[in-house]
């Protein structure tokens, strides 16, 4: 039996600016419910979505590409942790 590698990483996402208090919202519900994710930061003044996540179960990438098709187009990924 082996044991899972837990890694959790934190990635800091630039979207485009954010219009209305309500971006918060759906994007902390639709990156929020991906398996993996574990805390969810959306920074409205500055366009940024910070977010805990464990490398093992889920990329960078898919929730870059989940909060493009959430109609915030992505404009930087950085991966730190």
């Amino acid at each position: 039996m082996t044991a899972t590698t837990h890694t959790t990483r934190t990635a800091t996402i630039r979207t485009e600016p954010f219009t209305c208090p309500s971006c918060i919202k759906k994007i902390e519900g639709g990156v929020g419910g991906l398996a993996g994710v574990e805390d969810v930061n959306v920074m409205f003044n500055s366009g940024k979505v910070k977010v805990v996540f464990d490398e093992s179960a889920i990329s960078a990438e898919k929730i870059a590409g989940t909060i493009d098709s959430l109609g915030y187009p992505v404009t930087s990924t950085r991966v730190s942790g």
